[in-house]
């Protein structure tokens, strides 16, 4: 097998399919993911574990390859011939090698493009304070956040510095100075260049993934200190979210924790993909600002109270999961089926969606 032009095969039709995912695995034939579902390409033949490892080989430069061979796994970004880039992990299962290739379109989509609520440019226009973009992976996190930080480079002239692992999205300078870090390429952790932004005069931050104490302590203090901070988490709803961070803290840290976060939050959005009746996926969004009733709550550890702020706050631009959920239904955007699937609480969305 040719797996350079076999490669370029696959990558060439995960595009023209618009499949979100690309997988490679022995034993089984290449596989796409469109609008959520695993859909096999049988005309090509089932992989075995050379193929796997000539075709991720052929994706990886000898670092990665060395990277690879002494922890087991290595995430890196691949520029496919300037048509698309794809944030790739590769690994072993079995003693073989898989590959798994995310899809990230060369053009930076606008919030309307993305059919996101309009709301969430209020985001873009503040100078201080913590947004989270939170949401199950594979839910378009990366995108809504690509979304709002090319909004502030083309209407600020601000300073804005990524921290990413891997580089998803490539952003061109307007107005603002974008300087784009890749964790193990340009800096040993997200912690220690986070630590490094104090020195760098930044406006915005973006911090691709909040995966430890340290990390998420060093955000918070940068929205306290005078920077619009973005980031993302993996968590399925506001409250889970404040669970989450406040819980990575010993508890002699908690409270100070939740004060300074009762101070900084502007705001959390928890996002899901759903398919769409008119074809390809559409976006239901909780969304939380920040209020006097929020930061109480937060800094009392009253989190449990944060779901009803968020149902009774429309007026304020608030929406529960399941409200956006319910108007999607409504408009005849999503059945009720796929709803249900994506909802924390199902028996309440019947009701709402009656």
């Amino acid at each position: 097998m040719n797996y350079a032009t076999q490669v370029k095969k696959l990558l060439d039709l995960t595009i023209k399919e618009q499949a979100s995912d690309l997988h490679l695995s022995t034993e089984n034939s290449p596989t796409l993911r469109i609008t959520g579902r695993l859909v096999p390409l049988v005309k090509f033949a089932q992989l075995g574990p050379a193929d796997t490892q000539g075709l991720a080989f052929g994706l990886m430069t000898d670092l990665q390859r060395v990277r690879l061979s002494e922890k087991k796994e290595v995430d890196f970004s691949y520029n496919f011939e300037g048509k698309a880039r794809f944030r790739v992990n590769v690994f072993f299962q079995r003693g073989d090698i898989s590959v798994s290739l995310r899809l990230i379109p060369v053009a930076i989509r606008t919030l309307e493009e993305l059919n996101l609520p309009p709301i969430l440019h209020e985001f873009t226009r503040s100078t201080q304070g913590f947004v989270l973009i939170t949401g199950p992976s594979g839910h378009g996190k990366s995108t809504t956040l690509a979304a709002l930080i090319d909004e502030v480079n083309r209407t600020r002239s601000d300073h804005i510095i990524t921290i990413e692992d891997p580089i998803e999205y490539i952003f061109k300078d307007d107005r603002a100075i974008i300087d784009q870090r890749e964790v193990y390429q340009d800096t040993l952790s997200f912690a220690r260049a986070l630590r490094s932004t104090f020195r760098q005069d930044p406006d915005v931050i973006m911090v691709g993934e909040m995966r430890d104490p340290e990390t998420m302590s060093t955000a918070i203090t940068a929205a306290e200190t005078g920077h619009l901070v973005f980031a993302t988490l993996h968590t399925n709803s506001a409250s889970q979210t404040i669970h989450r961070i406040v819980d990575s803290f010993v508890a002699s840290q908690q409270n100070q924790i939740r004060a300074q976060l009762s101070g900084s939050l502007l705001g959390i959005v928890s996002q899901r993909l759903i398919p769409s009746i008119k074809g390809g996926l559409i976006p239901a969004c909780e969304i939380m600002f920040s209020s006097a009733a929020v930061s109480n709550l937060i800094r009392e550890n009253k989190i449990h109270e944060l779901p009803l702020v968020i149902e009774t706050s429309a007026e304020a631009g608030m929406i529960s999961l399941n409200r956006a959920l319910s108007n999607l239904v409504k408009a005849k955007e999503i059945i009720l089926e796929n709803a249900l699937s994506y909802s924390l609480n199902p028996a309440e969305l019947r009701k709402l969606a009656r």
